[in-house]
């Protein structure tokens, strides 16, 4: 298990952790469709709002995540150290639950894929794949928010301290 930084900075979320998450969401999913049948209960269908949901989700932390790389590493402006947080966690949330939600849609529409020759079947695997896509959308675009709000590094800090793979708060006044 990796160390977190001493210095109060934070890394950037770990692909290990992105694939554990997804992982669960899978077997949630799957365990939605295994104890319904169990129950002789018919599996919930999926509708097309999840999907629109989480593409309009996708799309307001992408924006996010766009405003904030021009506002810090572009045009090198300060943020204040509250807001830098908030975003720094809403990135880490939307990674986490992207990867969740699309892990979770897999594991659904996993259960569904031999009966394609159905209507319903065919209709939530089409679903699930559509909020597969979406939720691993969210995912890039919170990862995208999580690395715009790295404070860059100066040149001669760079070379001393490493690449920076840290994540910190601008809390220069």
């Amino acid at each position: 298990m990796a160390q977190q930084p001493s210095d109060g900075s934070l890394r950037l979320t770990p692909f290990r952790t992105l694939v554990v998450a997804a992982l669960f969401g899978g077997l949630a999913g799957w365990l939605l469709v295994v104890i319904a049948n169990a129950l002789d209960v018919i599996p919930p269908e999926v509708p097309w709002t999840a999907p629109i949901g989480l593409i309009l989700v996708a799309a307001l932390v992408g924006g996010l995540a766009y405003s904030t790389h021009q506002r810090i590493q572009v045009r090198h402006e300060r943020m204040e150290p509250q807001r830098a947080v908030a975003f720094l966690v809403l990135g880490k949330a939307s990674a986490l639950a992207g990867a969740l939600v699309a892990g979770g849609y897999f594991g659904f529409a996993f259960m569904f894929l031999t009966r394609l020759d159905a209507a319903a079947p065919r209709d939530r695997v089409i679903r699930s794949a559509v909020a597969i896509v979406a939720g691993i959308v969210v995912c890039a675009m919170g990862l995208l928010l999580e690395r715009a709000c790295q404070v860059p590094t100066e040149p001669d800090e760079g070379a001393e301290a490493g690449e920076g793979d840290d994540l910190e708060a601008d809390t220069r006044d």
